[in-house]
């Protein structure tokens, strides 16, 4: 993984899960919506799953950028920014809603930020930082060599997994099986 990766859980997991997500997708935030607290608190906290999110552009893609940077910003380490994402995911419809304007997303995430204790400028920081750009380049480019096209998309200690794993019980099941293993 490379180091500015966004991975949560003990390092010693036996599993391995990474998810391909992007901020502006509706299907990943229902992902998050209904699987979240289950997967923290079950598996990820328990120390039986680690979890990395591979960041993906869908469009619009500026807003997704936008949105994982605002995730990131002002240095955000891996807890605060899984918390973060989440709650975006939550305010995915809202974010966008009477949105006609690059300005107007601007004030939305600007407004999010400060919620966060964040500054106008840590959060202009945060989508101007040039590092972000190759970060997403590489996370693309995983994405491409394993033929990802879409998002959601899991992988599991290397195994891509099947549509399906977006529906709890799916998901449940999958990580019991591959835990008794």
């Amino acid at each position: 993984m490379p180091a500015d990766a966004m991975t949560i859980g003990s390092a010693r997991a036996p599993l391995h899960l990474i998810e391909f997500a992007s901020m502006t997708c509706p299907h990943c935030a229902h992902f998050h919506q209904q699987n979240w607290a289950t997967l923290k608190r079950n598996y990820i906290d328990t120390g039986r799953v680690r979890l990395t999110l591979n960041e993906m552009l869908t469009e619009p893609a500026q807003a997704a950028f936008g949105l994982f940077q605002l995730a990131r910003a002002a240095g955000a380490a891996a807890p605060e920014y899984f918390r973060r994402v989440g709650i975006l995911f939550e305010r995915q419809r809202a974010i966008f809603a009477n949105v006609t304007t690059v300005g107007d997303f601007l004030n939305n995430i600007i407004a999010i930020g400060a919620e966060w204790g964040l500054s106008r400028e840590q959060v202009m920081a945060s989508l101007n930082d040039v590092a972000a750009g190759e970060r997403i380049t590489r996370s693309g480019a995983a994405a491409d060599a394993q033929g990802i096209t879409q998002t959601p998309t899991f992988v599991l200690n290397g195994q891509r997994l099947g549509d399906d794993f977006q529906l709890p019980d799916v998901m449940v099941r999958t990580l019991d099986a591959a835990l008794a293993r």
